[in-house]
């Protein structure tokens, strides 16, 4: 990436301290590190930003933030700290503070905290082909292990229902392959983060990545599955 490539790109961090289901999930140690310290790595690795920048509400990740070389330049507001909160609104306060500041520039990934399997090659990949393709999104898939037409609902008595009966006895191989976001990272132009437009529509791409190469981090067997693929993968 050249100079001014890197001066118009920023990478925005979202990490708020409240979290249900793994308690303080975004500073927890994972394979000796607080697990938001990966991201934070590989994002300056790159060398894609001018701004490695972590929005939160916590004083203790920001000090963790700072730690291993992000920068806090503000407190996130509780208004957008709360469960509810999407993840649009928050890089969009991020997007407006640094405008405020006199700061220009047209990319902004968000990355999500826990995900210590992100590598600087992988926001280098899906960021040349947001730009290749002048696309409004470009964000990471994976695909299903399993044909999803196949898939089966439970009724309260464990009778099964079938979702795509025509497709029960068709050949795996004949089936379409289908993926699903993996929750890692997203590429946008400035401008469409500001609009909040969905990036699932057809001005957005999706980038295939192995099936092994993420785990989306949500509940504690997430965690210990994350931990075990991190020891195999020696990170």
């Amino acid at each position: 990436m050249s100079l001014e490539s890197k001066r118009k790109s920023i990478a925005v961090i979202p990490a708020r301290g409240g979290s249900k289901r793994i308690p303080m999930k975004n500073l927890k140690d994972f394979l000796g590190m607080p697990i938001i310290s990966y991201p934070i790595k590989e994002a300056l690795k790159s060398n894609l930003f001018c701004k490695v920048i972590v929005s939160t509400d916590s004083k203790e990740i920001s000090e963790i933030a700072k730690r291993y070389g992000a920068e806090v330049p503000f407190i996130r507001p509780a208004n957008l700290s709360d469960d509810f909160t999407a993840t649009s609104p928050v890089i969009n306060h991020a997007i407006g503070y640094l405008e405020s500041k006199g700061l220009d520039f047209e990319y902004v990934c968000c990355i999500y905290p826990c995900t210590p399997f992100v590598k600087a090659n992988d926001l280098k990949k899906v960021f040349d082909e947001l730009t290749k393709k002048s696309a409004s999104y470009a964000y990471p898939v994976i695909k299903y292990s399993h044909p999803i037409q196949r898939a089966i609902s439970l009724t309260t008595e464990l009778e099964p229902k079938v979702f795509d009966a025509k497709s029960i006895l068709k050949r795996t191989q004949d089936l379409t392959d289908y993926y699903h976001d993996a929750g890692q990272f997203y590429w946008a132009r400035k401008v469409s983060w500001r609009k909040e437009s969905l990036m699932q529509n057809a001005s957005g791409i999706a980038i295939p990545f192995p099936e092994w190469k993420f785990i989306d981090i949500d509940t504690t067997d997430d965690w210990s599955k994350a931990e075990l693929l991190g020891q195999s993968l020696n990170i």
